[in-house]
């Protein structure tokens, strides 16, 4: 069986970036949104700390508070509400794929810079009013 030597240098899997592969939106937007899929799961424990913090009284209360009040802590906190909105405005955009709508390389690039445009206005949106309140 013999190959020739183009397709032996072809790259394998689109996740060689780097020499092999040039990253395209698509495919990047593809990644976040599956890394901001975990993040949104791993920043629901927060949450579940904030909860059992409540319930378990003042002290705790005020314990977990100090963390998420410090610089660190809100820059968490920030991130983790830019991956729930950047997953929900391509979840949406995904949606839109699911139905049919969009599917061409120049829409699906102006929906792709679309996601990014309105999940970083959203986050932002989000934390002007919660600091306002």
């Amino acid at each position: 069986m013999s190959t020739s030597k183009s397709v032996d240098k072809r790259p394998l899997s689109p996740f060689m970036i780097g020499p092999f592969y040039r990253p395209q939106l698509t495919s990047m937007l593809s990644i976040t949104h599956r890394l901001t899929g975990l993040v949104v799961t791993l920043g629901s424990l927060f949450v579940t700390g904030w909860l059992i913090a409540l319930a378990a009284g003042p002290q705790w209360y005020g314990l977990f508070s100090g963390v998420m009040l410090a610089w660190y802590g809100q820059a968490l906190l920030f991130a983790w509400s830019w991956a729930i909105l950047f997953h929900l405005c391509n979840g949406i955009r995904h949606l839109g794929w699911d139905w049919g709508f969009g599917l061409d390389i120049k829409t699906a690039y102006l929906t792709g810079y679309s996601v990014v445009a309105a999940s970083a206005v959203l986050t932002i949106a989000v934390w002007v009013v919660a600091y306002a309140a």
